[in-house]
């Protein structure tokens, strides 16, 4: 199967044949990834600035039927940077007792986690930093240090309801995390490579021919009850309802944010819609097709802005399950992914294999 040069080159290869510096020495290849990154981080933060703090508002207020920010600057957008000024102000509290740095280092471990995960997602029209071959496996690796953040800021607060939200994210991200890897690797079997740009590749034949034009064999389409497994486990994993459990306002006021303040506030609000996306980046580059069109012979938008849409819808749906479903208790939330999901991600996984093995 032949691989879209547009997908499998990476954005450092794509910048320096546009510089013409052929060979990259390793000078030149570190300087290039570093401005890559810059480029993609500052994209992320501006998504997140725009979907976090104005989207949310706006999105939570339509399904509740009522009205958001709409006085501070055009269509309320200017609350971005009212918001922004107003926490990045507020005086940065430190509560006596606290286990320092550990309480210091633990925001910039959860922001750092979800941003280092996007380093090798295809975006589309060669932007990707890298694709290595076990590019999915670091992707679940990288995301899982985020449970290592959260156990240092709820165990560091010297708070008794930050150490329980800390216990809650972490019991809750194993219980979920297990079925997530398995799922996923369901789409591994299919696709036959953990290389993020050979499973986008993987889905750009045609599932049905409609006389010249057809549906992609996205593995939404192939194996719908993957998508519905992975769907409900990412819920889980950036903390949205029913599975809102590790920040539960009613029960222990903010979980284990509950000291921080000011700017590392910021950062924690920050890692928990970074993580939200980079969800939904995976969610589009192993069931949705990554950066292309649903529709093959129909490429009408470019790559990257495919890729925006699905993502946006992803969160999107985030948001309408933190409207609309009521949060689940713990131990409900527990007895869920050990006894339900992940039995459910186990026989997907089975099932997987014995009809590709059966096809093959």
């Amino acid at each position: 199967m032949p691989v879209d040069p547009v997908v499998a080159q990476t954005t450092v290869e794509t910048l320096g044949s546009l510089l013409g510096l052929g060979e990259l020495s390793p000078l030149e290849d570190f300087v290039l990834s570093f401005v890559v990154a810059g480029g993609i981080v500052t994209f992320l933060l501006t998504l997140v600035a725009v979907s976090g703090i104005w989207g949310k508002r706006k999105i939570t207020a339509a399904f509740t039927d009522r009205i958001a920010v709409n006085r501070i600057g055009p269509f309320g957008l200017l609350i971005i940077v009212a918001d922004a000024v107003r926490l990045l102000s507020k005086e940065l509290i430190i509560p006596e007792g606290v286990d320092r740095p550990a309480w210091d280092i633990a925001p910039f471990v959860m922001v750092a986690s979800a941003l280092l995960g996007f380093a090798v997602i295809p975006m589309g029209s060669g932007i990707q930093l890298a694709d290595p071959e076990v590019g999915l496996a670091y992707v679940f690796a990288v995301a899982s240090i985020a449970s290592v953040g959260l156990i240092m800021a709820g165990y560091s607060s010297n708070n008794k309801y930050s150490l329980l939200g800390g216990l809650r994210a972490v019991a809750q991200n194993l219980a979920y995390e297990i079925p997530l890897i398995l799922t996923a690797a369901s789409v591994v079997i299919f696709a036959g490579t953990l290389q993020m740009s050979g499973i986008v590749e993987a889905q750009r034949a045609a599932l049905v021919d409609l006389g010249g034009f057809g549906i992609k064999s996205w593995y939404a389409f192939v194996n719908p009850f993957a998508f519905l497994l992975f769907m409900a486990a990412n819920l889980a994993e950036v903390g949205r309802n029913p599975f809102d459990i590790p920040e539960a306002p009613t029960e222990i006021v903010a979980g284990w944010q509950t000291e921080y303040s000011s700017v590392y506030f910021v950062l924690a609000y920050l890692s928990e819609f970074i993580h939200i996306f980079l969800g939904g980046a995976i969610i589009t580059t192993i069931f949705l097709g990554g950066p292309t069109s649903p529709i093959v012979g129909l490429e009408i938008l470019p790559g990257f802005v495919w890729f925006v849409i699905k993502i946006l819808a992803v969160y999107l749906f985030t948001q309408w399950m933190r409207s609309a479903i009521p949060r689940v208790r713990i131990d409900q939330l527990i007895e869920i992914g050990w006894k339900g999901m992940l039995v459910l991600s186990f026989a997907n996984l089975l099932l997987t294999a014995v009809i590709v093995g059966l096809i093959a």
